[in-house]
């Protein structure tokens, strides 16, 4: 009888110190209710520049896998990799750089000829009226459907593009299926306030 007393009091002492606890933590604000701004809407055409090849590439292979046979091609199954691209004007070398693209993505099919990959990256505009903002893509990227254009999601931003979403239409302008090194004409449109 007495231990089960004593079980009670300890029992009491535990929930009057959780409800001490959470009473003195302030780790949230206040509550207010949004009143938001008027949506826009933007459209940007830029163009991507993924090089794989050469003493200077703009996207490199940080890992593979070796049961997958990732590490016998430059983009097989498995593969991870780090980019930082260049984001231009126009397609060609010399066009304007405007900004670029940091993230990861990582080769996610078997067959070759589904070839998808699953992309995070950062597209941050350092020139012009977005300088300093950003755009923030996570999404399936299914590159062998080359007929026509592709969609990957924007789930987020920076800057001027706080709160975005909306979509990317990509199309290969151009792809080296040796090296891997492509340039993608990119079409966004952003949502944002």
């Amino acid at each position: 009888m007495k231990s089960g007393i004593m079980s009670l009091i300890f029992a009491l002492y535990l929930a009057v110190m959780v409800v001490t606890a959470n009473s003195d933590s302030n780790y949230y604000g206040t509550t207010k209710p949004v009143h938001p701004k008027e949506e826009k809407v933007t459209r940007l055409r830029f163009y991507l520049h993924d090089i794989l090849s050469g003493r200077n590439p703009s996207a490199v292979r940080i890992a593979h896998a070796n049961l997958t046979g990732g590490a016998d091609s430059a983009v097989g199954f498995g593969s991870l990799f780090a980019m930082d691209d260049p984001l231009t004007v126009g397609p060609g070398k010399g066009s304007k750089e405007i900004g670029n693209g940091r993230g990861m993505y990582v080769s996610a099919s078997k067959d070759i000829r589904k070839f998808t990959i699953v992309m995070y990256a950062d597209l941050a505009f350092t020139t012009g009226k977005f300088n300093g903002s950003s755009i923030s893509v996570f999404s399936r990227n299914p590159v062998a459907e080359e007929a026509g254009e592709r969609e990957i999601g924007i789930v987020g931003g920076r800057g001027k593009f706080r709160m975005a979403r909306g979509f990317v239409k990509i199309k290969t302008h151009q792809i080296d299926m040796k090296t891997g090194d492509a340039v993608l004409r990119y079409d966004a449109t952003v949502y944002h306030y």
